[in-house]
């Protein structure tokens, strides 16, 4: 079935079904790489080098998070085109945007190779924490023309209807990771710049396999002689600018928070913090690929001016996400020990009762956060990108810095009970964009 039969004709509930939660299996497939990156560097080479991953982490994601500007952005925009029957746009900006990716993959991953330094003493690190940061951030560095593209041509496979396509690469993808980190790490001793090896490794072969059916135009979308305008370039930007911005600010605040938790709890409190980040990212991309999944849905049908659909769309994923953060939540309360010792070598029994300790407190933040970052993506999807912004930069940024000081009195506690905070807070004024949706459409 072509992309315009899937997106226009399937009743709402059964899309939902075949895209949303093979998209939410995508993106939990897709997550899992970094999850294995922890678990297999606490395991095998122990605190301080988990301490310097997750130092060095917030750097390499900035870079993902531009690659994502360009793939969401290009995304939202070439599903419209689509759904107006638009197809030689829509496949410009598909080229235009790989081109975009590759090149900005070129000059980031050298201005990252060359401040990895500078950076690590910005951020308060020395001796072999700073060391180990810097290491794993270059070798992502050198990768990093090829390994961003990964996460946009994932967006593209969706738009064209291989929904079944994207899951499989993204599940090759862990896979591959999987085996490389062990190879890397456990038999070839290669430390830290071992593990960035492998990641960046599985990354480029999944991205060789991705792009072939769009080269052979075997595809919806198909390659093309590019033409750049200014118009098309404002438009993946404001498109893909909310989740951009969420990603840059998120990463932003965990910088911030790792400053603040060297100085008040050392490198225990950082690798703290860097398991309920693992964690908590882990069940938020569920929640991404289940919106993410849906978003092409429901661009074609807004392009299309089928409203009733794009409601439809729209409340079948609001309770999905509203399922899988509470499902999320009562497995932190319930099994805290079991999920963060997953990080940790078994005679670090301090640092595994301290996680244990915060990943409660942590968990509260799902309770909430499924609503906002819901909103957020239909807002996106129906090209409405300024209330979608303001609430990625509030609840990634703005929110968790004044929040800082405001809980500052409870020591870690306070860093540990500052994003459920921020993601309540967050609800209430996602609440007042949905209203004000909600009479848009009816308009």
């Amino acid at each position: 079935m072509n992309s315009s039969d899937l997106y226009a004709k399937v009743s709402p509930l059964k899309l939902f079904f075949m895209i949303a939660i093979p998209g939410a299996i995508s993106m939990i497939a897709s997550s899992l790489w970094g999850l294995f990156d922890g678990i297999f560097v606490g395991n095998f080479l122990g605190e301080t080098a988990f301490a310097a991953l997750n130092l060095a982490f917030p750097f390499v994601l900035i870079n993902f998070s531009l690659a994502d500007l360009i793939g969401v952005g290009s995304s939202v925009n070439i599903s419209i085109f689509l759904g107006k029957k638009q197809n030689e746009e829509a496949n410009n900006y598909f080229t235009c945007a790989c081109l975009m990716i590759f090149a900005t993959g070129i000059v980031v991953g050298a201005v990252l190779f060359f401040s990895a330094p500078l950076l690590m003493q910005l951020m308060g690190a020395d001796d072999d924490l700073a060391a180990m940061a810097i290491q794993y951030i270059r070798v992502y560095a050198l990768a990093s023309p090829f390994t961003t593209m990964t996460f946009a041509v994932d967006n593209f496979l969706r738009i064209c209807g291989k929904i079944k396509s994207s899951m499989a690469l993204n599940i090759i993808m862990s896979v591959l990771i999987l085996g490389l980190e062990y190879l890397c790490l456990s038999v070839l001793k290669m430390g830290i710049t071992g593990s960035a090896a492998a990641v960046s490794s599985g990354m480029f072969i999944c991205t060789i396999i991705a792009l072939y059916p769009f080269v052979r135009k075997k595809l919806t979308l198909r390659f093309c002689k590019p033409h750049f305008a200014l118009q098309m370039v404002r438009q993946v930007i404001a498109g893909g600018s909310p989740n951009f911005l969420s990603n840059v600010a998120g990463r932003l605040t965990s910088i911030l928070m790792n400053i603040v938790l060297l100085k008040i709890g050392g490198a225990m409190a950082v690798s703290v913090y860097g398991v309920l980040v693992y964690v908590g990212d882990t069940l938020q991309q569920l929640l991404y690929g289940t919106c993410d999944g849906m978003q092409p849905a429901i661009g074609y049908n807004w392009g299309a001016k089928n409203i009733g659909r794009v409601k439809s769309l729209i409340q079948c994923c609001v309770a999905a996400c509203a399922v899988i953060s509470i499902g999320g939540t009562v497995l932190m309360l319930v099994f805290p020990e079991k999920i963060v010792s997953l990080f940790m070598q078994k005679n670090e029994t301090e640092l595994i009762k301290m996680c244990a300790y915060a990943l409660p407190l942590y968990s509260f933040t799902f309770l909430t956060r499924w609503f906002g970052f819901a909103v957020q993506n239909f807002l996106v999807a129906l090209e409405v990108p300024l209330p979608a912004t303001i609430l990625s930069v509030s609840n990634a940024l703005i929110i968790p810095i004044v929040l800082l000081p405001v809980l500052w009195p409870l020591n870690l506690n306070g860093i540990w009970l500052n994003t459920p905070i921020t993601s309540l807070l967050v609800s209430v004024l996602a609440l007042i964009f949905f209203i004000r949706l909600r009479k848009k459409m009816i308009e």
